[in-house]
């Protein structure tokens, strides 16, 4: 998923890229060439002669940064409140909605990733984090009846890094209705799942990416 925001910047860019498979089953991610990329052995690793960066949220504003100028100002350069609103609300789905172990992964793990290595649902851990996801949701809820977008009346780096994880928080979990039962959230869904950017990148999703 966080590759998948790295290529939705991209591709909000119109920017060609060479994407590079890193076979994590046969322990490529661990391998010294990749170390070399990113210490902590994760996807992604991005490379911009002579720049290697890992961590998409800062793979990202590099992009949003050295490409200000084309397609979608994702950073809202000339703005600086909007401009700050979107650090807000970067660190918001960083702290809140995805942070490990809680929310939106927690569920993820114990509906999907749990039962593919014969481990059974544990249901009191998805009924408590979609609580914890309701609350969260709760506030975009209030943010979105007064803004388009979460930073903004603009899309967003911070729209952005939502886009893989409501996909497959609709898709592979029971939760859509955390997403459905808001009028503002689900406006918002459908209005940043309909970018041409995510059409073209969702074509290719796979768990992780």
């Amino acid at each position: 998923m966080p590759v998948a925001s790295v290529m939705l910047c991209l591709a909000e860019k119109h920017l060609d890229f060479e994407f590079v498979h890193v076979d994590m089953a046969k322990g490529e991610h661990k391998s010294h060439q990749f170390l070399s990329k990113n210490p902590f052995g994760k996807i992604p690793a991005f490379e911009d002669e002579p720049l290697t960066l890992f961590e998409s949220r800062a793979i990202t504003g590099y992009i949003a940064h050295k490409y200000r100028d084309i397609g979608t100002d994702l950073l809202r350069h000339d703005k600086i409140e909007e401009s700050a609103m979107v650090g807000v609300w970067i660190e918001v789905e960083s702290q809140h909605f995805t942070p490990p172990k809680i929310s939106y992964i927690a569920i993820i793990h114990e509906v999907f990733v749990g039962p593919l290595i014969g481990r059974t649902t544990d249901q009191s851990v998805v009924n408590l984090n979609v609580e914890k996801l309701d609350k969260v949701l709760d506030v975009y809820e209030a943010r979105l009846s007064t803004s388009k977008y979460l930073a903004c009346d603009s899309f967003s780096l911070a729209d952005l890094h939502h886009l893989s994880y409501i996909y497959y928080l609709m898709k592979i979990t029971p939760c859509a209705d955390l997403i459905n039962s808001r009028p503002h959230v689900k406006a918002w869904w459908e209005d940043i799942s309909a970018r041409p950017s995510f059409v073209k990148v969702v074509q290719g999703l796979t768990l992780g990416e």
